[in-house]
């Protein structure tokens, strides 16, 4: 696989209502320019046994929210995948993960000045070996208390922050 140094803006995404009902399709670059196109993402929040929580972090070239914290495995639906393929794929691309049962926890609609998401959430407990892709900047189990102890402190993406209070933390 080659090295990737920049998000590929010609990247087509599916764009939906806030059902999930696909209503047209959109590039990476317009989903991202401002437009707020709602478009849909899945998130899988990588347990191990001993109940700490994995996170990958963004590298610097990403165009939203480089070199933060973030949730194990992130990424955009393609056109023509379901939300399970998608989580996947993803999971494949990013941790090397293939094996793994998900757990759906919610989903909800992310806003922010620059884009909208329909976001997939899964979580998973895992106790294989993860490699993390040259699409990330490496990545580590962070304890509970750790990740309480950084919230607020910008070292999580917001999206992140919002999600793990919300939904996983306990």
């Amino acid at each position: 696989m080659m090295s990737v140094n920049k998000d590929n803006e010609q990247e087509m995404f599916p764009i939906v209502d806030e059902q999930g009902n696909i209503i047209g399709a959109a590039t990476r670059g317009e989903c991202h320019n401002g437009s707020r196109l709602l478009h849909p993402v899945v998130h899988l929040h990588v347990f191990n046994p001993q109940g700490q929580l994995y996170l990958q972090r963004r590298p610097a070239w990403k165009d939203i929210q480089p070199g933060k914290w973030d949730t194990a495995v992130g990424g955009h639906m393609d056109l023509g995948e379901n939300v399970e393929q998608a989580l996947r794929r993803e999971a494949k691309e990013e941790l090397g993960i293939t094996d793994f049962i998900p757990q759906e926890v919610t989903h909800y609609v992310f806003d922010s000045k620059r884009e909208r998401e329909l976001v997939f959430t899964y979580k998973t407990v895992y106790d294989g070996e993860i490699r993390p892709s040259e699409e990330l900047d490496g990545g580590r189990y962070w304890s509970i208390e750790e990740i309480k102890a950084s919230l607020g402190q910008g070292v999580f993406t917001p999206n992140f922050e919002q999600e793990v209070v919300k939904s996983i933390l306990p």
